[in-house]
């Protein structure tokens, strides 16, 4: 599978002093950070931090009403053709046609990018071969496992070749050894492919000491930088330890303080 690098100095991701509420309810409070090219990031938070909020700001689902948002140096709101045109995105919820074949479901996004049937048919024959489904191709979508559908998904985010791909609770409800899979075969693309990944999930063994991480709590960024890093800042000895301390798991609420 052929990948458009990025240039050279350009953050794969920029946000920058972003906030967003609904109604009186603050989401996320002037929240800013990057992610570079060929990097993977993942963004630590627990149910209700802000993580799907912050996606559905950076793939325009939202308008961000403050900050801004940057994709490889373009602005999501002024050129947001050119930004979204490097984005590839995976929601939380399941969204194939389940009454659609694999190649069907793959063809139609690969129509609505503008991509011609038999370039279509060539790029997700590599795709599937890359998440290992190249065997479920006339298959409908109901009946394949979730975390095969989960891996359709991916390779539908692909097909445009982005430069960037987030991923929003990918493995929530998968069992663990399609956990593990999918997340060898994100890993595997940024390796390989030059990809930038920003990876969201509450699970905390999903984490490796080689990523840097981005922990938002009740909308709140916490911390930023390496594992390493943002072990060291909270003085604890594993980054499951500093997750509970920075994301305030097992203390008392406020309201419950005072």
């Amino acid at each position: 599978m052929r990948h458009v690098k990025a240039d050279g100095g350009v953050a794969a991701l920029e946000v920058s002093g972003v906030s967003h509420s609904y109604g009186s309810k603050r989401a996320l409070n002037d929240v800013s950070f990057s992610i570079a090219p060929a990097s993977f990031t993942v963004l630590l938070g627990l149910n209700g931090a802000g993580k799907t909020t912050l996606f559905s700001l950076i793939t325009r689902l939202y308008n961000t009403r403050s900050g801004s948002i940057r994709i490889f140096g373009f602005d999501v709101a002024q050129a947001s053709g050119e930004a979204l045109r490097r984005l590839g995105i995976v929601f939380q919820a399941r969204t194939l046609d389940l009454d659609l074949s694999v190649r069907q479901n793959l063809t139609y996004h690969a129509a609505l990018h503008g991509i011609g049937r038999k370039e279509a048919g060539k790029r997700i024959a590599e795709l599937l071969d890359t998440v290992d489904l190249s065997d479920r191709l006339q298959d409908k979508a109901r009946s394949l496992s979730g975390g095969q559908m989960r891996r359709v998904e991916i390779a539908r985010a692909l097909l445009h070749r982005p430069s960037l791909l987030l991923l929003d609770e990918a493995t929530v409800g998968l069992d663990i050894q399609s956990r593990a899979t999918i997340l060898k075969t994100i890993r595997r693309l940024v390796d390989t492919e030059g990809i930038g990944v920003l990876w969201a999930t509450h699970l905390i063994d999903e984490v490796e000491d080689g990523d840097d991480v981005v922990v938002l709590r009740a909308g709140d960024l916490v911390a930023r930088g390496s594992v390493r890093d943002v072990v060291r800042s909270t003085g604890k000895s594993s980054i499951r330890a500093a997750f509970s301390e920075l994301s305030g798991i097992g203390q008392p609420s406020a309201t419950e303080a005072s």
